[in-house]
């Protein structure tokens, strides 16, 4: 294995635990490195009126920004019911968030059911033709 996501895969793990998701029942997990190593965990937040829930990957990263950080390697994400079967990729909208601080060419999603059972996929492979702030004239 040419890289070892056991901690931030275990981290995810952990942070599912704290999911407040009374609505779905479906607790996501997320841990976020920064490109110094530092670490960022979030959960899915639900509100009772939809949409000001808050998905755990945002989470992690709206914590890292809020303290300064804004470049990252990698996320690893791990989600599902009251038992992780599947993989769970992350939404639309925190794949535009992971678009906005991320290099889609090299920042790595880790997609985890346990800390040997993951896939790991960059950003351009999940949001191919991504939008960015390299796409705007602004500097």
């Amino acid at each position: 294995m040419a890289n070892d996501y056991t901690k931030i895969i275990k981290m995810a793990i952990k942070a599912r635990k704290n999911s407040y998701s009374p609505y779905s029942s479906f607790k996501v997990g997320a841990c976020l490195k920064d490109i110094n190593g530092n670490l960022y965990t979030g959960c899915n937040i639900e509100n009772a009126a939809f949409s000001p829930t808050n998905c755990a990957e945002r989470t992690a990263f709206f914590k890292a920004v809020s303290e300064g950080i804004k470049e990252f390697e990698c996320i690893a994400i791990t989600g599902g019911s009251s038992v992780i079967k599947g993989y769970c990729p992350p939404c639309g909208v925190c794949r535009q968030v992971m678009m906005e601080f991320c290099n889609p060419e090299v920042f790595k999603i880790i997609l985890a059911k346990s800390e040997n059972d993951y896939k790991e996929i960059l950003l351009k492979d999940l949001l191919p033709l991504g939008f960015g702030k390299m796409d705007l004239s602004i500097k």
